[in-house]
Formats: structure tokens, C-alpha cells, sequence
């Protein structure tokens, strides 16, 4: 293999040694099978293409000071992934399978795991697609779920480090009972055309406001929002928000630095009295907000003068790294040690 530059790595797709693959067929899943082909041979009727019958995961391994390797929080990627697939009618994998198989990934794809002192991860992408071939409009009766992994870099190329995001009310990200509570690739794509917009303004990302008032703030792109004020971390409270593994996270390290933690609708004007906000996912951790503006309201709202992270989400992000790279205790069982 090339030599790898692990500080230098984007938030890409490299190509790895192995990926790991069930099928589901006549009621059952079978036995995980590692596949070193990066290529799927698939129906041009199956559903995934016709009806959107797709759902997949995010998540990261690490590798620690002492040379073993973490991945963080799978059990609970397991159980988003098994309410995406009740969301969109898709036959559930079950936890233990999901668990074995990401296993199975990083221990094949070990050496792509980058070290200790890079800033790099190892992405874990799980990914279920509905492969019967039918032109009707219902369940697909076969799945395919596949775990692939690469090495990346930050999500965002400034690191941790406040960027600006923008308000366009002329876009929306996801009905309030509609599938933004699921993981599922139609969210992704929705938001395409905001966030290139975003993009060409000068924007990391956009925030969107709720879908059916315009009222309260919603999601920020590919990442849950929070805000900091009077000793209290404020996350939004919404049906049309995917659940964050890493916004969960957060709220019980908040919790134990003493904070208090409030998940509620969050209106926009409120965004005034924060002293610190961000964005938070398995990709970035923690994305602080420099400000937010709403071009069309005319309006700004600033959380960082100095350029700089505020003190609360600095030291959120330091712990929930900690943990994820074995520097700190893990109190909680979040972490599974892969030798």
C-alpha cells in the first residue's frame, strides 16, 4: 500500500482491504461474508433506485495512545439504524449482527486505522439498501447491508475552529412528520442544493428553521444545533431532527460539568442571548458557530468575537475526545476496545 499521509487526509474515500456483507432473503439475514470488491451488482428494478428504500450509519474508530483501537458507541448506530428501517418499512439487522460486523470491518481493515497522534479516524459507513427487483410501489422483499470503512481528516478543513452559517428560509430540510427523524440518503439529497448555495455565500452550512412555522431552529445541514447561555446547554426539540449520537453524548458530559440541560424548541430570536453555539455530529464532533445570519430578515447573530471556540464547547470537545481516544476514563461503556 502507498504510504498514507495521516495529517494530511480529507474527509474522503480512500479504498480499503475488505468489506463486510448480509444478505436478507426469505425472512432471514445470513452470516456476514468479507468482500474485497468496492462494487455492488444490483437490479436495475430494486427498490433503493426506484423508491428510495435506503438507510445507513455513521460512525468512527480511533486508535489510542496505547495502540488498541476504540469504536464509539455502535450499539447505539445499531438501534438509529433499526428506527431508520422502521421508518421506511426495510427488514431490521439485528444489534448483535450490526455490532459483529463492524467488528469484523475495523480488525480486516486494522492498518488503515490512523495513529495515535494524527487527528485522523477510521469512518465506518453502514449502508442497507432495499435490492428486490419490483415496480411497485412497496417493501422491498431482499436487503443488502454492507460496512465499509476509510481513513479521514476533519470534516470541516478549518478544524476546530468557529465558521460562519447561514439561515435560508427559502429552503427546507425535512416535514415534521415526514423521515427527518431517520437516517436516510432522501434527507441528504434534499439538502444539496441549500448547502451549495450556502457554499458560494461563504457559509460552512446551512441552519434551517422548522419546516412548518419558520419559527424555531431546526437542524444545522448534516448536524444537530446547540446553544450555550446562563450555565445550560439548549439543543433543539423538533420532530423532523435526526437524533445525534454525538448531541447525546454531549448532554451527559454537559451534565456532568455541571451543566443543565434543556431540549426544547429553540425560536430563532433566542439565538441573540447565546454566548456560545455549534453544530455537533459524528463527523466534526463539535463545529462551533462563529454567527449565523438570516439574509432574507437582514439579520445577525454573532457567538464568537476572538475567532476563537467558546470555553464550554472547548472543553466538550477536548472530554468527548478523550474518551473516544482512551485518554479519559469511559464511564459509561461508550467505547468498544478492538485489541
Amino acid at each position: 500500500m502507498d504510504v498514507i499521509n495521516w495529517s494530511n487526509l480529507s474527509f474522503g474515500y480512500m479504498k480499503t482491504d475488505y468489506n463486510i456483507r448480509s444478505y436478507y432473503k426469505e425472512g432471514k439475514w445470513s452470516d456476514p461474508i468479507s468482500e474485497t470488491s468496492e462494487f455492488i451488482n444490483l437490479h436495475i428494478a430494486a427498490t433503493c433506485l426506484h423508491y428510495g428504500q435506503e438507510v445507513f450509519e455513521g460512525l468512527k474508530a480511533f486508535r489510542g495512545k496505547d495502540g488498541k483501537i476504540r469504536v464509539f458507541r455502535m450499539r447505539e448506530n445499531a438501534l438509529r439504524l433499526q428506527s431508520s428501517c422502521r421508518g421506511i418499512m426495510m427488514a431490521e439487522l439485528p444489534v448483535e449482527l450490526f455490532e459483529e460486523m463492524v467488528i469484523q470491518a475495523v480488525k480486516k481493515n486494522a492498518r488503515f486505522v490512523p495513529p495515535y497522534e494524527s487527528g485522523a479516524s477510521l469512518y465506518i459507513r453502514p449502508l442497507l439498501i432495499g435490492t428486490s427487483a419490483q415496480v411497485g410501489v412497496k417493501p422491498a422483499t431482499e436487503y443488502t447491508f454492507i460496512i465499509f470503512v476509510t481513513p479521514v481528516g476533519p470534516y470541516f478543513k478549518e478544524g476546530f475552529k468557529p465558521t460562519p452559517m447561514v439561515i435560508l428560509r427559502e429552503y427546507d430540510r425535512a416535514a415534521p412528520l415526514g423521515t427527518g427523524t431517520y437516517k436516510v440518503g432522501g434527507n441528504y439529497a434534499a439538502s444539496l442544493v441549500a448547502g451549495e448555495k450556502a457554499h458560494e455565500l461563504g457559509y460552512s452550512a446551512v441552519l434551517y428553521l422548522d419546516a412548518k412555522e419558520k419559527k424555531y431552529i431546526d437542524e444545522c445541514g448534516p448536524a444537530n444545533f446547540f446553544g450555550i447561555k446562563d450555565n445550560t446547554y439548549i439543543t433543539p426539540k423538533s420532530t423532523s431532527i435526526l437524533p445525534s449520537i454525538t448531541n447525546k453524548s454531549l448532554m451527559q458530559l454537559a451534565e456532568d460539568m455541571g451543566l443543565k440541560v434543556e431540549r426544547r424548541p429553540i425560536p430563532e430570536e433566542e439565538l441573540a442571548t447565546f454566548e456560545e453555539a455549534g453544530a455537533c455530529g459524528t463527523a466534526a464532533v463539535i463545529s462551533p458557530i462563529l454567527r449565523i445570519d438570516d439574509l432574507s430578515e437582514n439579520k445577525s447573530y454573532q457567538f464568537s468575537k476572538d475567532g476563537k471556540a467558546g470555553p464550554i464547547s472547548e472543553k466538550l470537545y477536548q472530554k468527548l475526545r478523550a474518551i473516544q481516544y482512551g485518554d479519559e476514563p469511559d464511564k459509561y461503556g461508550w467505547v468498544t476496545v478492538i485489541e
